[in-house]
């Protein structure tokens, strides 16, 4: 029984969770139900809420073909809700996850969040959309459009804790299996004789070519060593969300971050300036407009950006950061405000602002450990301390750079930059021999770290580590020149942007479907 629904379009009555069962024994592989959704919802060209994918197993003679439809899995527990920042996903009281593209800003995170590939960007609305069950047709008491086109039966929908429904009725006689149950998100599609490498992606060995006859490639080729010969002949593209302007955010905020936090250990220290109480704030103040900016930049929608304030969900890490940056930039302007009147700015303005730059700095482990489907993010109070430290290397660089040139002759304050330069590239260097030797849990984690030291990121990585911590870190230890030490202070900060570049880039390079 369908619940009922009012004019606004609030459902009342019992909850109830609609779902899928999908009988991959039944099906034929025929896109029915692909054309369907597309034809119903008006679905552009190149985007997919429904589609089916093709594996091949076996080698000549002896091979099978398998099918497998994906699409949302209207999860019990959706990592995509807890992740958007404007409301734009939820749940409804039948269980259909629906969304709002009226309030969606574009931000892709749903997409880093979903462990299933369901989300996609509509390039006529620039904003996320999915499967939503045909919620319209569901209110009506119709099927969604891919049950009804197709030809096997092979699609089932109804409420899955209903023993009398289709679904339900097969889910409590037969076997089914889900996609990966390991993320704790409870799907709802469940699927009958689906091929084990349908379920787990990253068993899949890639295709690299277009003719059959010309394939070479093998797991090791490909650098997938946990990969069977089970082949993936036939998807639809899932471009990466993010790219270098998430890179150059987590760049820029670490520098916005670090010039204050190592003011203030400064002047903790008992060598307080003009510089650090006018120049540090001014640089923070730029390095917080520059992060927003990146952030607003990258957004599908950043005419919508406002949205995050008055339409917060204070349970994603995009807004709680948000509210973050904006609180740090206050204490830094009000800083600025105390060092420029010449009034010495007080212990509560100093110790709060280094506070919140710790915040600043270490938030966005937490937003990237909500993208429930990038294992290679989840370890955040980790990422959160390496954060940290990365602000501690921006900051003592641009502290460097600045004093130099500024005042070259404050040599207490050159001899204190030196010293938390290299310390922080230290703790750099041992974070990122910690990050390669950590247990690896998943084979997503292990895949993005592959990409990493013998990927195809293995060569950005390399330089990294070669050109961005050895190299600067040899100049401070054996080097005695200030021009010299300019120079190391320069490759860390590149070195630095780098690192953001790779990381972002290797979480983002295992398939998700």
């Amino acid at each position: 029984m369908l619940p009922e629904v009012d004019a606004l379009g609030t459902i009342h009555g019992s909850f109830m969770r609609y779902g899928f069962v999908i009988d991959q024994d039944r099906c034929i592989g025929c896109h029915a139900c692909t054309v369907a959704c597309k034809e119903e919802h008006q679905v552009p060209i190149g985007v997919f809420r429904t589609w089916v994918k093709y594996v091949e197993t076996g080698e000549f003679p002896d091979t099978r073909r398998h099918f497998g439809v994906m699409r949302c899995n209207h999860c019990d527990d959706a990592p995509c809700i807890e992740i958007c920042p404007t409301h734009s996903l939820f749940r409804r009281s039948d269980g259909i996850v629906d969304f709002d593209n009226r309030r969606c800003i574009g931000c892709k995170s749903c997409m880093q969040a979903c462990p299933y590939d369901a989300l996609y960007i509509d390039p006529n609305s620039n904003t996320a959309a999915k499967c939503n069950f045909c919620a319209h047709r569901v209110e009506q008491n119709l099927e969604p459009a891919c049950v009804i086109v197709c030809p096997t039966q092979a699609i089932l929908a109804g409420d899955l804790d209903d023993s009398s429904s289709k679904p339900g009725a097969v889910i409590a006689n037969k076997k089914t299996s889900v996609r990966k149950p390991e993320k704790e998100t409870l799907p709802k599609l469940h699927y009958v004789g689906i091929h084990d490498d349908l379920l787990q992606p990253t068993r899949l060995l890639k295709q690299n070519t277009l003719l059959f006859a010309d394939r070479r490639d093998t797991p090791m080729a490909l650098g997938n060593f946990d990969a069977k010969q089970t082949r993936e002949v036939y998807d639809v593209p899932h471009p990466v969300p993010w790219g270098w302007k998430i890179a150059a955010y987590l760049w820029t905020k670490s520098i916005a971050a670090g010039v204050l936090l190592i003011s203030a250990l400064l002047i903790f220290f008992g060598t307080p300036g003009t510089r650090l109480n006018i120049v540090s704030p001014i640089i923070a103040l730029v390095g917080v407009a520059t992060t927003l900016a990146l952030l607003i930049f990258d957004l599908k929608r950043p005419d919508r950006f406002f949205y995050m304030l008055i339409k917060p969900n204070f349970r994603s890490w995009l807004v709680l950061g948000g509210n973050i940056l904006v609180v740090y930039g206050a204490l830094a302007a009000a800083w600025l405000f105390f060092g420029w009147e010449e009034f010495g700015v007080p212990a509560v303005i100093v110790w709060s602002t280094g506070v919140l730059a710790i915040a600043t700095a270490a938030y966005s482990a937490f937003l990237f450990a909500q993208a429930k489907g990038r294992d290679f993010w989840r370890h955040k109070w980790f990422n959160a301390w390496q954060l940290l430290v990365q602000a501690l290397v921006a900051g003592s660089a641009v502290q460097w750079i600045v004093t130099i040139f500024q005042q070259p002759t404050v040599f207490a304050q050159l001899l204190y930059f030196a010293f938390t330069l290299k310390m922080s590239l230290v703790l750099w260097l041992i974070n990122l021999a910690i990050e390669l030797i950590l247990p690896q849990r998943t084979a997503e984690e292990r895949m993005a770290r592959r990409s990493l030291v013998r990927g195809p990121l293995s060569r950005h990585f390399l330089s990294l580590v070669i050109l961005g911590i050895l190299c600067p870190l040899g100049i401070f230890v054996f080097g005695n020149s200030a021009a010299l030490a300019t120079v190391a202070a320069i490759m860390a900060l590149f070195g630095l942007f780098w690192f953001e570049y790779v990381w972002v880039r290797a979480g983002q390079s295992v398939p998700l479907s």
